[in-house]
């Protein structure tokens, strides 16, 4: 008897991971981390609720940490079968999971040094050798074709216009001669943006998790071009720097855009621009490779001459610590670092660096979780506790939401409405509690379908 348990993302918006049971087999869709409050990153550091070696298979719709960080430990608890995903998505996560590990590592380094963890000797959830042995299992897969896993599961991916490489799943389970088919949206993108193809909508579904991190809310409808000129401008005008906590993979390389047409047009001062991530940096060289997702302007800029759209004549690719270092001696500036939601890595020095003074700015360019410094940030916070330090906040805090790479409410309702019926059974995951509200009100009074928001480690029956 087929059935779905939410091991993952249910009631939050981290930590994707949805098992399916069919014909005595298992598949994980998704295995990411936790982020967020400690009570959420907690479950990064507990077992899975199975035996990791009993999983037969994995499949995940795409790079980003919350949807394949947990990888390396089910593979060091015992994993040892295929991580299925499409070859854009295989690319990003040798960058994804090897920075991961590494950053946890130096974190644990700089806990210990610093004496700010509660344990004497800190660890880090898992090393850099545990991420290889979790990237040696990485098997692609066609884009937008069928991919036969077993007798009793067989995949076909859709352009989820998310991230290079983001899918969207059509699951199909046989199992006693019946068929049974499960989409998973994954992260569902925006629609007219820059760089990627729009989502592809969906058919049809016997059942259905879609994602609702805005599911409450839409984006505002403002230049995205114009509020970063703004900003650019004013701090500059008083001398400061813009520092930009950017999601390595996506973000980064929109901004880049964005920045590279405001170069052109002579609209933000020649300052120099920083992009002081080594895993963004070499994201955007596997960003030009795979043409396959780009969108026409994208596509219209390479083939006009511009070989490199995402470069611009002040840009700054930072790799090394001591090039990092560097930047608290230019007063000036444009920072763009890892992680987008401020929770670790290289923008937590750049934080505490420039938060203090009020001449610089800090622009929020994406969706901010629960319990991370970006949500405090985005919601005054007069203080920010950075490695084991209180740092006050003076400088100007900047909410650019048009960038976020999530689509809004009525941009999943608009990918919703491509399905011909409803699915059996809607399951609304990845969002926190208010938007999964929010959502399912809409899609029950718009859609009129059945819904259900799971709970963490429900499971349901998927033959009824």
């Amino acid at each position: 008897m087929a059935k779905i348990t939410f091991l993952g993302a249910a009631g939050t918006v981290t930590g994707s991971k949805y098992l399916i049971e069919a014909g005595g087999k298992k598949l994980l869709v998704d295995c990411g981390l936790f982020q967020g409050p400690n009570e959420l990153t907690q479950r990064n550091w507990n077992p899975l609720p199975l035996d990791a070696a009993t999983i037969d298979w994995v499949v995940v719709t795409h790079a980003h940490i919350d949807h394949t960080g947990y990888l390396p430990k089910i593979v060091k608890a015992g994993y040892r079968g295929p991580i299925y995903c499409d070859a854009a998505t295989r690319e990003l996560g040798q960058l994804l999971l090897l920075d991961s590990a590494h950053l946890q590592e130096e974190d644990a380094k700089y806990a210990a040094k610093k004496k700010y963890s509660s344990h004497a000797n800190p660890l880090p959830l898992y090393s850099t050798p545990d991420a290889q042995a979790a990237l040696n299992q990485f098997k692609e897969i066609p884009r937008s074709d069928s991919f036969t896993i077993s007798p009793e599961f067989s995949v076909r991916t859709h352009d989820a216009g998310h991230i290079l490489g983001s899918c969207w799943l059509e699951l199909t389970i046989t199992e006693n001669g019946k068929q049974t088919v499960i989409v998973f949206s994954g992260d569902v993108g925006r629609y007219d943006q820059p760089i990627l193809n729009d989502p592809t909508p969906p058919s049809r579904a016997d059942f259905l998790l879609c994602e609702s991190t805005y599911g409450d809310r839409d984006h505002p409808s403002g230049s995205v071009a114009d509020a970063l000129a703004d900003a650019i401008n004013r701090v500059a005008k008083r001398g400061g720097a813009v520092v930009i906590p950017s999601f390595a993979v996506g973000r980064t390389q929109t901004l880049m855009w964005y920045l590279r047409q405001l170069d052109e047009a002579k609209r933000i001062p020649q300052i120099p621009v920083y992009v002081d991530s080594p895993m963004a940096i070499s994201v955007t060289g596997i960003y030009a490779k795979h043409g396959e997702d780009h969108d026409l302007d994208f596509t219209n800029a390479e083939q006009q001459g511009n070989k490199d759209p995402l470069n611009l004549r002040e840009v700054k690719m930072t790799r090394t610590v001591d090039e990092s270092k560097a930047i608290n001696n230019v007063a000036s500036c444009v920072i763009i670092s890892a992680s987008g939601m401020a929770t670790g890595g290289r923008i937590l020095h750049h934080l505490a660096q420039r938060l203090p003074d009020a001449k610089n700015a800090v622009l929020l360019v994406g969706y901010q979780g629960e319990g991370t410094n970006g949500r405090a940030l985005q919601e005054g916070a007069q203080y920010l506790r950075i490695h084991g330090q209180e740092v006050k906040v003076n400088a100007e805090v900047v909410t650019v939401d048009q960038l976020s790479a999530h689509a809004g409410r009525s941009e999943l309702l608009r990918w919703l409405s491509g399905f011909t019926a409803a699915p059996k059974q809607t399951f609304l995951v990845h969002g926190e509690p208010v938007a999964l509200e929010s959502f399912r009100a809409a899609v029950t009074n718009r859609l009129h379908w059945p819904v259900t928001v799971p709970a963490y480690l429900q499971s349901f029956d998927l033959n009824s």
